[in-house]
């Protein structure tokens, strides 16, 4: 018995040991944001700072006065662009599961062929069209090419083939229409999906950097990521100040990811007592 327990334990010390490893760098980051420049630069490789001070986190944003709007302009960016596709890809993974409408198959073949092609292919056709829109620098020229995913219309669409039809059956029964049992029945019990969703979708957006970078000239229009860069280049040897704004940035999808992790984590059960 003593010896079937070394392979768990093993297990554990590597899984806790790249955990560490891991950790310990956004640990360091977070530490040095509330170091004075002079201990940074002092070396050393004690976390528990010194000389514990805000004004890293004050200068930031009175030395840089676009940065509250680059902030508003990501969070405002990630909310939509995060309500919007689990919208549009929940309604367009049930209709595929269970819609059966002439070219069902040929649609889903056509979105599975979408996941091949690499962002960076469409950014140029995106422009472009974003232009003849007249939507360069202005926020729906960000949310609407990323307010649906052809990889979570994928695994909206898997997670309604196994979702039990007694359930959709039975609210048939009571009078709901294909709408009302989709809103009313079907998605609140895809908690954990569209946990999975919000998370992947949030940190995406709020984290995409490519798609601001072309699009978006004007630097009030700047999202975080692109005004990062730029205050990144500004203040390049000022570390104190580069690991505040990079916390500020970082905190936000850390707090999504530990709210709905634990819908993520819990799986679904599925019942009829409702």
């Amino acid at each position: 018995m003593k010896n079937s327990r070394w392979p768990t334990f093993l297990l554990y010390g590597v899984l806790g040991f790249y955990t560490l490893i891991t950790f310990l760098p956004f640990v360091w980051a977070l530490s040095a944001s509330f170091k004075p420049l002079s201990e940074i630069a002092a070396g050393g490789n004690h976390l528990i700072p010194e000389n514990f001070t805000f004004d890293n986190y004050l200068q930031i944003f009175t030395q840089e006065p676009l940065f509250g709007r680059w902030l508003w302009n990501s969070a405002i960016v990630a909310v939509l662009v995060t309500f919007l596709n689990l919208i549009f890809n929940s309604m367009a993974g049930y209709a595929l599961a269970r819609i059966k409408f002439p070219g069902n198959q040929v649609l889903f073949i056509l979105i599975l062929a979408f996941l091949m092609i690499p962002g960076q292919i469409t950014l140029l056709p995106k422009f472009l069209i974003l232009k003849s829109l007249g939507w360069l620098n202005t926020y729906q020229g960000l949310v609407i090419p990323m307010a649906v995913n052809a990889t979570f219309i994928f695994m909206m669409r898997q997670f309604f083939v196994n979702f039990p039809r007694e359930l959709e059956e039975a609210a048939a029964l009571d009078g709901l229409g294909r709408f009302a049992t989709f809103f009313q029945i079907v998605l609140p019990l895809a908690k954990p999906a569209l946990a999975a969703q919000t998370i992947f979708i949030f940190m995406g957006s709020w984290n995409e950097f490519l798609l601001p970078l072309v699009i978006m000239s004007d630097p009030e229009m700047f999202t975080l990521p692109i005004g990062l860069n730029a205050f990144k280049g500004q203040y390049i040897s000022y570390w104190n100040y580069i690991m505040a704004a990079s916390m500020i940035f970082t905190l936000p999808a850390l707090a999504i990811y530990a709210w709905f992790n634990r819908y993520f984590i819990q799986g679904a059960t599925f019942t009829g007592s409702k």
